[in-house]
């Protein structure tokens, strides 16, 4: 018997878990993925935004300001990457320029810090790559980048390390409530008792809703959003996330830096009827292309290394549904948490745990906050470099020339507390197969070191979901 139960692992969900954590109970996280931040967390810009956008008065307000504090805090204990950029939202022209001005104001109620604005000539100064038609700009100093998978991972590391028990690959399926029991059951058949639920389920939350036959009025229209990912030689053409003026769709498409040097494009924003939908399209790109030009010149399209999609949680309620059942005690939803979600995550956690559930209990003696920073060899000094060498040989080998990934870095994400023995899921970890070649030299390496870890045959090593072997058959047979 579980005294809560949290249904999705993506970065609300994990930040939720973390906060619980800190309590004498008994905390269950579902994830119905095969792994932790598969899904919105997985497919983002990554902005940490200054809360200047949501309208004054609104939960979205309140939360993002005040998560965008937060982030400090969870970069010292929690050794998440945090990069400083500040923000410029662009106008070109005098009705963009008054619609600037209305942000500004929205901005200074939302009690975002150190605003200004400046002209063209000034903003080039620091982003001398602007495009020229822009008119004028409103500098936001307090906007930061984080990388939203790690935010996540060691989040619920840092719960699982304080008592939290995580199960992957179960996918609620039906929700009973007995004699003020929860009766939750996966797509295997296992069920799972609880006291509390929180549905975090994300685009799926609206489906976790209806299974409880609960009045709640939010709908998750799903919204997809198209990305361009530029190589880390880029790093420095823009240094400031860029965003134009928002509109109903959206912050728009925007340039965001991102932690590791590369820079994103886009999105576009398009409402679709599938929530797994994470394809591209030559439309959605050609839209980006087209519409980043607007905010900065000289742009090395002949630099992008990927593209990718995601869905994000959009609601009909118009603002984050962070409340308890109407009809069934003890059930939270943590519900339509779409832009600005990643900025809000930490302040979310808090704000359900302390003012929604209202924990009355003290925090419990053994609650450690503080997750031990994970060894990146590139980073470490010449002489850290020897000393680990000596300690495990391993470190010593490159297995990812691109990001001068290890084989024992990747040896630590396969085994660590939230590890993973899949393609994708080394690469969120330890970002082997990120780089320019995106996997083309190092991808059999890394099958090969999953096999050998995990003891499992070759051919049953995934690429991410079960059931997705990255071998088919061998095409090259020597007599």
């Amino acid at each position: 018997m579980y005294d809560y139960t949290i249904i999705g692992a993506g970065i609300i969900g994990s930040l939720i878990a973390r906060e619980l954590s800190k309590y004498e109970l008994k905390i269950l996280v579902l994830e119905k993925e095969n792994d932790v931040a598969n899904v919105q967390t997985r497919a983002n810009s990554a902005i940490v935004h200054s809360g200047h956008d949501p309208k004054h008065g609104t939960l979205k307000a309140k939360l993002s300001v005040e998560g965008n504090k937060l982030y400090d805090q969870l970069e010292k204990d929690l050794n998440i990457s945090l990069l400083r950029t500040g923000a410029f939202v662009c106008a070109h022209d005098k009705d963009e320029e008054k619609l600037l001005d209305d942000l500004y104001h929205n901005g200074k109620l939302n009690q975002v810090k150190d605003m200004q604005f400046f002209n063209l000539q000034q903003a080039q100064l620091s982003e001398p790559n602007l495009s020229d038609d822009i008119t004028k700009v409103l500098s936001l100093p307090t906007t930061k980048v984080c990388f939203p998978w790690e935010v996540a991972f060691h989040a619920l590391e840092n719960a699982i390390h304080n008592g939290v028990q995580i199960r992957r690959n179960s996918e609620i399926i039906s929700i009973q409530h007995e004699n003020d029991i929860y009766i939750l059951k996966d797509q295997k058949g296992k069920t799972y008792e609880t006291k509390s639920v929180i549905n975090a389920a994300g685009v799926y939350s609206d489906d976790i809703k209806d299974m409880l036959s609960d009045d709640a009025p939010f709908k998750i229209t799903p919204r997809k959003g198209e990305y361009f990912v530029l190589d880390k030689s880029v790093k420095g053409f823009i240094n400031h996330v860029l965003y134009p003026l928002p509109s109903k769709k959206g912050k728009g498409v925007l340039i965001t830096p991102q932690v590791h040097g590369n820079i994103l494009l886009g999105p576009n924003s398009v409402f679709v009827d599938d929530k797994g939908s994470i394809s591209t399209s030559k439309e959605g790109l050609s839209y980006i292309r087209e519409h980043v030009t607007s905010l900065a010149k000289n742009i090395p399209f002949g630099l992008i290394i990927r593209s990718f999609s995601g869905v994000r949680a959009t609601s009909t309620y118009k603002d984050f549904y962070i409340k308890e059942s109407t009809t069934h005690p003890n059930f939270f939803h943590v519900a339509g948490i779409d832009s600005p979600g990643i900025t809000a995550a930490p302040a979310i956690a808090k704000y359900l745990v302390d003012e929604i559930i209202n924990i009355s209990l003290p925090i419990k003696s053994t609650y450690d906050p503080l997750l031990k920073k994970k060894i990146v060899f590139n980073e470490l000094s010449k002489q850290e470099k020897q000393e680990k060498q000596k300690e495990q040989p391993l470190y010593g080998r490159i297995i990812c020339k691109c990001e001068h990934i290890t084989e024992q870095e990747i040896i630590d994400a396969i085994h660590g507390p939230l590890g993973s023995d899949t393609i994708k899921g080394i690469k969120k970890r330890a970002r082997a197969g990120s780089g320019i070649c995106q996997g083309g030299y190092c991808e059999s390496l890394i099958v090969k070191i999953i096999a050998r870890e995990t003891q499992k045959p070759i051919d049953k090593v995934n690429y991410d979901q079960e059931n997705t072997p990255i071998l088919y058959k061998e095409t090259k047979v020597t007599s």
